[in-house]
């Protein structure tokens, strides 16, 4: 086993090299007292571990790690710190283990004890691959991933609500790359940039260990000093609702794609978490929802089917009372099904409740549709 060892005390890298001497377990091939130059020499040589520092100028070792494992994955890295206030979630970042300086032989050895173990044991079977042809994940009203037992309990099971808000907001991106700074002044807007990158690298620790706990076959990747969350497997059910034609719909095979895909919506984008960058797409998906109704609603009535148009109107007028278009498929339905006091209780009471609230008569389309049916009824 080789190792390189990054800190920027010299003292510091004496002592440990010394402490891995004397262990003979495993050897030094270079020692650096900076996270640039490490990385260099990873560029272009092979290890097994790397000793890292967190706390250095220029390049602390939470970054470093991400640039270590974006030139190997299978590196192992140990964390070396001199604060203990540091979150150990974040010590964990990529790492297979932390040691407080000054590093004492004792905890030394149980940590090469770790390495031994890691690098001699087999790689786990990699998860059996799912047919990913329903949503792996909800996100209409509230977020809950489809895995484990949350696909039996529907819980949350977050180890904190940014680490969850994190994964939304890079599922929300699609698996594009989303720079690093963008993700600390949407998130983390009110800390400090040294505060708000340790709460990111912890989030990003969670996320990828409850992935990995429900045997997803997606990981959050770092590249060019951004992130994102890979794609395989975290199909939701907006993007489903996203691919329904926005063309009229036509045939009875087109109205049966548009309901299965219409019964998704359980209520708005994320609607319970109250996510501000979230808004655009919520408002987005909910006009398609309402344009969705519209267009079942106009081949119901289409096709004589009034009283199923009726009961999607009904679920439409409690979102939007004031809609004169839902006011008007009412009318057609209630002409339909030759109910003129229904028609006319209807458009009377729209009539009153828009002049009560809004102080507004119904417009002028919806007056002369009113008129038209009723002299014809």
């Amino acid at each position: 086993m080789k190792a390189i060892l990054i800190d920027d005390e010299k003292p510091a890298l004496l002592h440990l090299e010394r402490l891995i001497e004397q262990d003979g377990r495993i050897g030094v091939a270079a020692t650096f007292t900076s996270a640039k130059a490490g990385l260099d020499y990873l560029s272009g040589q092979p290890v097994d571990i790397v000793f890292l520092d967190i706390g250095m100028p220029e390049m602390n070792g939470l970054e470093a790690a991400e640039h270590i494992q974006q030139l190997n994955r299978d590196v192992r890295i140990v964390y070396i710190t001199a604060s203990s206030d540091h979150a150990i979630e974040a010590f964990e970042l990529y790492a297979l283990d932390y040691l407080l300086k000054p590093v004492h032989a004792a905890r030394f050895a149980k940590t090469l004890d770790r390495i031994e173990d890691s690098l001699g044991g087999k790689d786990p079977k990699p998860a059996a691959k799912k047919e990913w042809n329903k949503p792996a994940v909800l996100s209409f009203q509230r977020l809950t991933p489809l895995y484990g037992d949350l696909q039996a309990s529907g819980t949350k099971k977050w180890r904190t609500l940014k680490a969850q808000e994190l994964f939304a907001y890079l599922l929300h991106y699609k698996g594009q790359w989303v720079p690093k700074i963008r993700i600390l002044d949407t998130l983390w807007p009110e800390y400090a940039p040294d505060k708000a990158m340790t709460h990111l690298h912890t989030s990003i620790y969670q996320i990828r260990k409850q992935l990995k706990e429900w045997g997803v076959p997606s990981t959050v990747e770092f590249g060019l000093n951004s992130y994102r969350l890979k794609q395989e497997g975290m199909l939701t059910d907006a993007d489903l609702f996203e691919r329904v034609s926005e063309e009229p719909i036509r045939t009875e095979q087109e109205r049966e794609q548009a309901e299965s895909v219409l019964a998704l919506y359980k209520g708005d984008y994320l609607e319970e978490h109250d996510y501000s960058w979230a808004q655009p797409r919520k408002d987005e998906l909910h006009q398609r929802y309402v344009q969705l109704v519209h267009a079942l609603t106009e081949y119901d009535l289409d096709h004589g089917r009034a009283k199923e148009a009726i009961q999607r109107l009904s679920v439409l007028q409690k979102e939007d009372p004031y809609s004169d278009e839902v006011c008007r498929l009412f009318m057609h339905a209630y002409a339909q099904l030759q109910d003129l006091h229904l028609l006319r209780h209807h458009y009377e009471s729209f009539q009153e409740l828009l002049d009560a609230d809004l102080g507004v008569a119904p417009e002028p389309q919806t007056i002369q549709c009113y008129r038209k049916l009723t002299s014809e009824s």
